[in-house]
């Protein structure tokens, strides 16, 4: 198995603590006893670097993940890594030839889906396994409760195709206020006991929130998804635990030019910032071709040498300026930058880019672009980590 590094020599780059994952996938673990796991690797793991992440996963011995489309579910499977891919997201049945091909385990809410599966796993000559999904208030895809039994019994007519899970999902687990969830979960729970005699084998319903808040919401399998990147699913999880996880990625680049400016300069295009002193400003190689977004232009803290330092001027395609004037005679070219990460005591943020943007930590880092590396790190920190690209 090889996992290739692109662009290996971009300045940019993600770096990636697996052992920040594992901390994680332990803590909540615990959260659920013995229930296993499914973590969810859909958008490129959050922005992680799906098959980092898959890999690592493997050796920690997960065999189960959750992905988006079959597309994702391939990607994985031709670098060699070989786990139970369930498909999140409602297919059509032009899909079904390749989802059975590769052992998927798609979501179903369609008779149309069902059929098509069960013609593409008699010519394949081998079963297909699907989830069925029930609406139970996220209201984006699934069957209705009252129609799950007819639904179950509509699948008994295909020998190839058993349903082997009954899912759902929480729209609103992240809230303070869990009365929704907690009505959902009631729901979910009534249509998963008229389902046994159908020999479902898992019921699926808790993502990283309701992990975290909502107990009961187990069931016989868990989906976590950006907690195990180390982010809180909101600022309204009321379990203390989230604040030990700790954020799997870290976003670097490096100072490639530094220039000394008078005041009233103008900076990028549009000039949107002048500077009103002598100031040091410094040239990095990232922008929203990388995923920074323009919005963050002139509102974006980075951090040089320890110390914040605010961005200046228009975040381009593929450079952005900073204004290094705090730490002038301690700074030179090659110097690193932490746009997303710790440096000395120092901290930026997911959630403080997200709260910048208007938007959630998951946006910020799914938003990250394939032309960045991910990168494994050790467990070192800052400067003296080393860079390895894992391979084999």
């Amino acid at each position: 198995m090889s996992i290739t590094q692109p662009r290996a020599h971009h300045l940019t780059k993600a770096f990636i603590r697996l052992d920040h994952l594992t901390h994680n996938l332990r803590l909540l673990q615990a959260r659920v006893g013995e229930v296993p796991l499914w973590p969810v690797l859909k958008a490129n793991a959050y922005g992680h670097g799906a098959e980092l992440i898959a890999a690592h996963l493997v050796r920690l011995g997960y065999t189960t993940v959750c992905v988006a489309d079959v597309d994702e579910a391939i990607a994985l499977a031709e670098a060699g890594i070989h786990v139970t891919c369930i498909v999140l997201s409602a297919s059509l049945p032009q899909q079904s030839e390749a989802l059975v091909a590769y052992r998927c385990e798609p979501v179903v809410c369609t008779l149309e889906m069902v059929e098509a599966l069960a013609r593409a796993a008699d010519i394949a000559g081998h079963g297909v396994a699907v989830h069925v999904n029930v609406d139970t208030g996220m209201g984006r895809i699934g069957i209705q409760p009252q129609e799950v039994q007819s639904f179950l019994d509509r699948c008994l007519d295909f020998p190839a195709l058993w349903v082997r899970g009954l899912m759902s999902h929480f729209p609103r687990a992240d809230e303070e206020d869990k009365s929704y969830s907690l009505a959902q979960l009631a729901r979910f729970r009534a249509v998963a006991t008229t389902t046994h005699p159908y020999g479902i084998a898992v019921r699926h319903i808790a993502n990283s929130a309701a992990i975290l808040d909502l107990p009961g919401s187990a069931f016989d399998a868990v989906r976590p998804g950006i907690a195990i990147y180390g982010l809180p699913p909101s600022s309204h999880i009321a379990n203390p635990r989230v604040h030990d996880l700790k954020p799997v990625l870290e976003w670097k680049t490096r100072i490639t030019f530094l220039k000394e400016v008078p005041p009233g300069t103008g900076l990028s295009y549009g000039h949107a910032f002048h500077t009103t002193h002598p100031s040091l400003i410094a040239t990095i190689p990232i922008g929203y071709g990388d995923g920074l977004h323009r919005q963050l232009s002139n509102q974006l803290d980075v951090l040089v040498q320890g110390v914040r330092c605010p961005q200046v001027g228009r975040i381009t395609m593929d450079m952005s300026m900073v204004d290094v004037t705090a730490v002038r005679g301690k700074v030179a070219l090659g110097d690193e930058v932490v746009i997303i990460g710790e440096q000395g005591t120092e901290e930026v943020t997911a959630d403080e880019l997200a709260g910048k943007l208007g938007t959630i930590n998951y946006e910020v880092v799914t938003g990250i672009s394939h032309r960045v590396p991910r990168v494994i790190t050790d467990a070192d920190s800052n400067e003296s980590r080393r860079e390895r690209h894992r391979s084999g």
